[in-house]
């Protein structure tokens, strides 16, 4: 009887052991089939749109790139965004290397940042759980929530549309994999440090901002794998000190914002926390409680405390320093320019991963009907936001789809399409300022689609001149002469916008006008200015 009892207490402690066994970072066939998989789930639920947003400031710079004659007028609101980045050299290198259109290029290189995003998710699930359920469970709710809105930044999780930042993303993901594996894998640790440095290295190539991010993401991740709390606490308030001063420098050196550029940076509203809805603001707090219901809640696994506990810290660190600097009044806005609360993308990335992997554990396992269930209620929400995003456009908005046709479905790319293929390439156009937060319009950018200048507007390329001071006054100028663009006078617009070197006007369809408009549909045409 004793020995009975001694086998099971020595079966007890294997077992035991087993459960706090750091999970084995290696991938099975699952974990390489299922960023495929969801690759393709990814572009069917959360849709494709090139030219919307920040994809059409990216596009416009990759086909000035392409052809230098494209964009002679307001030139730097094309190519500002371009100096710090060779994510639009290397597209454009791309496709006079491959001969292969832009458009179809943009679409193999989205297809591939979403492969590599949740490939790199998926080898980060791989030290989370050693259950097949809990990994596939953590990617699984990534690509779910793809398109999630970032609290209040501007930002969202992957953008259904190219930039630098979709590469930049998965590489960042890369090297907080690397870093997790330099700390829990002594025996590997050169191999690790170099691809590490790698990932951070080609990220900072790709966007400089995000991989500096990262970096400081790797540092708190070191910080919480010390062994012990005090240490760990000690080594989170030496981060976030560090940061605070770094801030409080910059601060000081930097001179005082000119009062033209105020009226820009003020515009951004994002940069201040404080300016943000209560919702957005929510979305800070939310990210930290869920994981500190994790921390309490999850097995103690090595690589789990300190990818939560990692998470938790930056997150309050962020939140810290954007309180101080984030802060519309002060003589200088340099930190708030910088945006701290854009960490952020890699609290949500850890919180989503620790939790669909503690979800696959727990509650899906191997169930079926509750994967189809939750799956579909989480894609039906997704996707009926995607389509509420861009109501007046195809899902998929495919090289094919941008051809004309009697009937586009967007009365706005049918109009710009039109100026392209009718228009000289000196043309420059005028828009209201505010025309693509317009209802119907789906954030389709005018550059990117009809390859003509465009006087600068207030959304995008007022974020452009936020950025770059230098573009303050002919942003300002423009902007001014263009807002309200349908209520005013033909006297006014040809006085405002003439000095401006606008040629061509676009207007709603029923908006007054005794100018030649050798274009119309039902809701815009294109008027030339003598």
């Amino acid at each position: 009887m004793s020995v009975l009892l001694n086998l099971q207490d020595i079966e007890h402690q294997q077992r035991l052991s087993s459960h706090r066994r750091p999970p084995h970072p290696s991938l099975g066939l699952l974990s390489h089939l299922l960023p495929i998989v969801l690759t393709v789930f990814v572009l069917a639920v959360h849709g494709y749109h090139p030219y919307a947003e920040d994809g059409g400031l990216y596009v416009a710079g990759i086909k000035r790139l392409l052809n230098p004659a494209l964009y002679p007028a307001y030139t730097p609101f094309v190519t500002e965004h371009l100096r710090f980045s060779l994510f639009a050299p290397l597209v454009a290198d791309l496709v006079r290397a491959t001969s292969i259109p832009l458009p179809w290029t943009l679409v193999f290189l989205y297809a591939f940042s979403a492969w590599l995003t949740l490939f790199a998710a998926a080898r980060l699930a791989a030290r989370l759980t050693s259950s097949p359920a809990g990994r596939a469970a953590a990617v699984t709710l990534l690509a779910c929530w793809f398109t999630l809105p970032i609290a209040g930044t501007a930002l969202i999780l992957f953008d259904p549309y190219l930039t630098a930042r979709s590469l930049s993303t998965p590489l960042a993901l890369l090297a907080l994999t690397a870093a997790l594996d330099i700390l829990h894998t002594p025996t590997r640790r050169p191999r690790n440090l170099l691809l590490c440095a790698t990932f951070l290295l080609l990220a900072t190539l790709l966007h400089p901002l995000m991989a500096g991010y990262a970096l400081i993401s790797i540092l708190f991740l070191a910080a919480a794998s010390q062994p012990t709390q005090t240490r760990r606490l000690t080594a989170f308030a030496a981060l976030t000190l560090a940061a605070i001063l770094t801030a409080c420098t910059l601060q000081l050196l930097a001179p005082p914002e000119p009062p033209a550029y105020l009226q820009v940076a003020l515009t951004r509203y994002y940069w201040f926390p404080f300016w943000w809805h209560w919702y957005e603001q929510l979305g800070l707090i939310a990210p930290i409680l869920v994981l500190l219901a994790l921390l309490r809640t999850s097995p103690a696994s090595p690589t789990r405390l300190t990818l939560t506990r990692a998470a938790i810290a930056i997150a309050l660190a962020a939140i810290i320093l954007a309180l101080c600097f984030s802060r519309a009044h002060l003589a200088t806005l340099l930190v708030a320019r910088l945006q701290p609360l854009r960490i952020f993308q890699t609290v949500y990335e850890l919180m989503i991963l620790l939790l669909g992997a503690r979800l696959g554990e727990t509650f899906l396992r191997t169930h079926k009907l509750r994967w189809t269930l939750s799956v579909a209620t989480l894609t039906a929400i997704m996707f009926y936001t995607q389509r509420r995003t861009f109501p007046a456009s195809p899902h998929l908005e495919l090289p094919a789809q941008q051809l004309p046709t009697p009937h586009p479905q967007n009365p706005w790319v049918e109009a710009f399409l039109w100026a392209r293929q009718n228009t000289p390439t000196t043309a420059v156009f005028a828009l209201d300022a505010h025309y693509i937060t317009i209802p119907g319009e789906d954030a389709q950018s005018f550059r990117a689609i009809a390859e003509r200048s465009a006087l600068p507007d207030y959304s995008k390329d007022g974020g452009e001149a936020s950025i770059a001071p230098g573009l303050t006054p002919s942003w300002t100028t423009a902007s001014r002469a263009t807002l309200n663009l349908d209520t005013q006078s033909d006297a006014t617009r040809l006085a405002t916008l003439k000095p401006l070197g606008a040629t061509w006007l676009l207007l709603q369809s029923s908006t007054p006008t005794q100018l030649p408009c050798p274009h119309t549909n039902p809701t815009l045409k294109l008027c030339r200015l003598p």
